[in-house]
């Protein structure tokens, strides 16, 4: 076993011994706890396949993932159009429904259509790549857990470095381990939206960190197709950022990152800021007398 996993394990060891109760399953035997699983890489991908193992022998588990990848659609959603949905079965008992949709929408219709009762968590992942700092505005796993903090369940979005076996098992023992430790301290509350993410090989030990506001770098190359059609080709860099404080940076030095995030986008300073300006005694006035009085200020 590799020195950053012993690291990862004296972490979970210590909360076992931490928790009321020691060592319990999430399940009591007068109210099941029920995890509804999601991603948006599709319902068959590994990543989904280690939590399904991880989890299913603690707590009762449900799947409602889309039924192809979805990576990249953040938190869009699938209207107007039939939304097509099939039961799969999965490994450890475990079933669920493969949902032709965003991971988003996957997640509101498992809840609200296809579920007999509502889940205790949401669970988006194990996404295949990192999730940090301003890319959790693109991501569909991201997107997919705040779904379900939106439904008034706390949710937990779960990305990883790599797709190596053995680290998809160690995340997906990380997340089981997490979860007990939230549930024994009743820190998961309606709405509470956690995300995760578990970089590959060895990690360094577990941090709780806020988000990086690095920006992203995109560029796009022109390219003409054989037919000569011009199209332009994305290229892509994630943010980086130095402060080890933020997920991208604690991440970047081999820690698995802790980052809660807010439904509530509103931004409180400049809240205050515009509350000053007295912009409600503003008069809505119809376009033609906006033109007019525009015009009669031009001639003075």
């Amino acid at each position: 076993m590799k020195l950053g996993r012993n690291r990862v394990w004296l972490v979970t060891l210590a909360i076992i011994l931490l928790s009321p109760g020691g060592y319990r399953t999430l399940a009591e035997p007068d109210a099941p706890f029920t995890i509804l699983l999601s991603n948006d890489d599709g319902f068959d991908s590994p990543g989904l396949q280690a939590l399904v193992e991880a989890l299913a022998p603690v707590a009762r588990v449900v799947v409602a993932a889309p039924a192809t990848e979805q990576s990249g659609s953040g938190h869009g959603i699938t209207y107007r159009e039939p939304i097509f949905f099939h039961q799969i079965k999965l490994s450890a008992g475990v079933s669920g429904y493969a949902i032709q949709a965003r991971p988003a929408t996957c997640v509101r219709v498992g809840v609200e259509s296809l579920l007999e009762s509502k889940p205790d968590l949401v669970i988006s992942g194990i996404n295949r790549g990192p999730n940090l700092g301003i890319v959790t505005f693109y991501s569909g796993t991201v997107g997919a857990a705040r779904q379900g903090a939106l439904l008034g369940i706390p949710a937990i979005a779960v990305s990883m470095q790599g797709d190596d076996p053995d680290d998809l098992a160690t995340a997906a023992s990380f997340i089981w381990q997490l979860v007990r430790h939230l549930r024994a301290q009743h820190v998961l509350r309606p709405g509470l939206l956690l995300n995760v993410n578990v970089p590959a090989g060895n990690q360094h030990g577990v941090r709780v960190v806020r988000q990086s506001i690095a920006p992203d770098r995109e560029s796009y190359e022109r390219r003409t197709s054989p037919r000569g059609a011009e199209y332009l080709w994305s290229r892509w860099t994630p943010p980086a950022d130095q402060d080890e404080m933020t997920d991208v940076g604690a991440f970047a030095q081999n820690f698995i990152t802790i980052t809660p995030l807010r439904i509530d986008q509103t931004d409180a300073r400049e809240l205050d800021s515009l509350g000053k300006l007295e912009l409600e005694e503003l008069v809505p006035i119809s376009r033609d007398a906006a033109t007019r009085e525009g015009f009669a200020r031009g001639k003075n």
